[in-house]
């Protein structure tokens, strides 16, 4: 049986997509709690991660590249 491999560490294609997830869970929750208006920050995550997908950078991804996240993580090799 083949293992997935275990990631080490947190790198920002690991980091984008867990940020946007946050955002947009909190954003659905305040949409529906206090105000719709808060859906337009639900869009603009949505509109970020298909800019990430298609190019491989967001405004996210610049600041995080900034402040020193790395751009790629070691995985760990399952053992045979």
């Amino acid at each position: 049986m083949s293992q997935l491999p275990r990631h080490h560490g947190w790198s920002i294609p690991r980091v984008v997509p867990l940020l946007a997830g946050i955002i947009v869970v909190v954003s659905t929750l305040l949409a529906a709690m206090v105000s719709p208006w808060w859906l337009l920050l639900t869009g603009f995550v949505g509109a970020n991660l298909l800019l990430y997908g298609t190019l491989g950078w967001c405004p996210a991804s610049l600041v995080m590249a900034r402040s020193g996240i790395p751009t790629t993580a070691s995985c760990a090799r399952p053992q045979p």
